[in-house]
């Protein structure tokens, strides 16, 4: 969504898309999105993507000295600003200014400061299509993993979780939007019901996204789901790894 908002701001164009990924299992640190996925994403943006492969664990000093890098590396291709998608944690945002520090690249947090309720209702309405990849289970039920974000799901949150997911207490998968030529066609062979089901038909359905707060697990794990209901029973096709909740999700075919 960050990423839509940027695009409408005068003066300010967009060039390309940085993120991390677990070099051992080729997914996306924090939410275990496949690499392939990734990619299908950025074609979709209409943008190249720079990737910063971590090794498994990844002690923070190395985590920075890897970005340390990347970013001299977009210095050197006149890049002058980064943009994160946070929302209100002080303390995220302390670190990520910090880390830029001295790198000739400014921060910019487009999204910083919106109410998340209403943010979260806005790109629902918009039209962005995204599916829950990874849940802390002591937050939101187990249930809840590989679930479309949409209204239905913003109004069956229990009461204390951010409907943006901003304290970690869920990640997603983003397959259409605004900020999308067309939309990642995708499977959760899950479904977040017991039964394969299919996301990114197209733009402007009734289904949005969360934001990204970093934990370190990736999808290595024990297959635990079985069943999915509104119970709270773990859904199949879902895995855990230190105490979180991972969805598989596939490209189309």
């Amino acid at each position: 969504w960050a990423l839509a908002v940027l695009r409408e701001e005068p003066g300010v164009e967009v060039v390309a898309l940085l993120t991390t990924v677990d070099a051992a299992q080729e997914r996306v640190a924090m939410h275990g999105t496949r690499r392939e996925i990734l990619e299908a994403q950025a074609r979709a943006a209409g943008l190249p993507l720079h990737v910063v492969p971590l090794p498994w664990p990844c002690p923070n000093h190395e985590y920075e000295s890897r970005m340390a890098r990347a970013l001299e590396e977009a210095s050197g291709r006149g890049v002058t600003h980064i943009a994160f998608g946070d929302l209100f944690l002080e303390d995220v945002r302390a670190y990520r200014e910090e880390l830029l520090t001295g790198s000739g690249i400014t921060p910019l947090f487009p999204l910083w400061g919106a109410d998340t309720a209403t943010l979260a209702r806005q790109m629902v309405d918009a039209g962005v299509e995204a599916i829950l990849t990874c849940i802390d289970p002591t937050k939101v039920p187990p249930s809840f993993a590989g679930r479309r974000f949409d209204h239905a799901f913003l109004d069956a949150l229990p009461p204390g979780v951010d409907p943006c997911g901003e304290n970690g207490e869920f990640h997603t998968c983003v397959v259409a939007g605004p900020m999308f030529r067309e939309a990642v066609r995708v499977v959760t062979p899950g479904g977040g019901a017991g039964q394969e089901q299919e996301h990114g038909r197209g733009l402007g359905q009734d289904h949005g996204r969360g934001h990204e707060r970093g934990h370190e697990p990736t999808t290595r794990g024990e297959r635990i789901g079985h069943g999915a209901g509104m119970d709270g029973s773990v859904p199949v096709g879902v895995v855990e790894r230190d105490g979180f909740l991972f969805a598989e999700v596939v490209l189309e075919g």
